[in-house]
């Protein structure tokens, strides 16, 4: 899960240590600076494209919504915090290649799908603003991350002998590894819609229906945790919201494969339409529950309520819920499911706010504390 004491200094991830950088003030000594990047980089949370997936599902649902100035403004966030993760992700690999292989081999290793998963919900995303060649490298590279994460984790998991398998190291960024696949189907299929050929929409439903088995699986083994172990309230974390994300992606995925031309998509629509009820009613019953939990947690146990980069894995399922209500409404011709999605949409977007700012408080209390650290530190009189 996204949470230790370890990764508080660096939960703000390389966007926000790049953007409080960028306002430091003029007479910061560039060795400070250097360091902040440093262990900014070092104590990078393996789910940081969150951020991005979280953004990027958020522009997609003010764009649906018809708020296309500010969707384009949450694009162009996304764009930017991709441009700065992805080297950082490799800074880190080639810098602290034990901290990284460590956390590849852990029970947090499924967060790095992240990586394609940002990939996917961008090119989504780029499609209906016609920037279709763009579109279609995000999808190369996030369906290019999707094979190799998808495969090497699990083999990772399995085959390593440095660790001890447990069923309390099973957690909700788990699911990350059916909304890989799900991501990889919806930026296929929604490409399809303004490409020719069946190559993509073969690709998109094949995907799904991975994605449909992983997820099953996937529940299995996480209830299989939650019932048959005792949870800390300290351990129930925001992860879990991933449960109801990963299901309300696929129903995106099927309505957007629904779409398509019914001789170009291997599966039959009735199936297609079907699951995707199916899993949008679950995922629908799932969000009580998890509220429930989520008060469970903080109001009766007590837990503080502060920042952390695991509330990210809120905003992307919250967000998503919105947008496949959205479009499994219209494709269904279902008018209070798509109203339904649109209010649900604007909810997306305050809790995307509130998350914002939160992280963005953060990052500056923690530069300032830092600042304070390193002055109390320097001898007076030296430079």
């Amino acid at each position: 899960m996204f949470t230790s004491n370890q990764r508080r200094d660096g939960q703000t991830a390389v966007l926000a240590e790049w953007l409080k950088m960028s306002s430091t003030m003029p007479d910061a000594h560039p060795q400070g600076l250097r360091a902040t990047l440093s262990s900014a980089v070092a104590n990078l949370n393996p789910g940081a494209f969150s951020f991005v997936m979280g953004t990027g599902i958020v522009s997609t649902g003010l764009y649906v919504n018809g708020a296309h100035g500010a969707s384009a403004a949450l694009l162009w966030v996304s764009l930017v915090a991709f441009a700065v993760l992805l080297p950082a992700y490799s800074w880190r690999l080639l810098r602290w290649r034990e901290r990284f292989f460590a956390e590849f081999l852990g029970p947090r290793s499924f967060a790095f799908l992240t990586i394609a998963i940002a990939s996917n919900v961008v090119a989504a995303r780029l499609v209906p603003s016609g920037h279709t060649a763009v579109a279609a490298g995000f999808l190369a590279l996030g369906a290019s991350m999707w094979l190799f994460l998808g495969y090497s984790i699990p083999l990772g998991l399995i085959t390593s002998t440095r660790r001890r398998p447990s069923v309390d190291q099973v957690n909700g960024t788990w699911f990350l590894w059916s909304v890989g696949a799900d991501s990889t189907a919806v930026a296929a299929a929604s490409l399809a819609h303004v490409t020719t050929g069946g190559f993509l929409p073969a690709v998109a439903a094949v995907c799904w229906a991975i994605a449909l088995v992983q997820y099953l699986l996937v529940a299995a083994i996480v209830l299989l945790r939650l019932f048959a172990r005792p949870v800390a309230a300290g351990d129930l974390m925001t992860s879990l919201w991933i449960f109801m994300g990963a299901a309300t992606i696929s129903v995106l995925a099927g309505a957007r494969l629904v779409e398509l031309s019914p001789g170009s998509v291997l599966l039959p629509p009735s199936v297609l339409t079907g699951w995707s009820v199916v899993l949008w009613s679950f995922a629908s019953w799932l969000i009580p529950l998890l509220l429930a939990l989520g008060v469970w947690r903080h109001g009766v146990q007590k837990i503080p309520l502060r920042y952390e980069f695991g509330w990210w894995n809120l905003v992307f399922p919250i967000g998503m819920y919105g947008v496949a209500s959205h479009e499994l409404g219209r494709t269904t011709k279902t008018a209070w499911m798509t109203s339904l999605g649109q209010v649900e949409i604007w909810v997306a977007v305050g809790v995307w706010a509130v998350v914002t700012v939160a992280m963005a408080i953060t990052a500056v209390n923690s530069v300032v504390a830092t600042s304070r650290r390193r002055d109390a530190s320097t001898p007076a009189g030296d430079p």
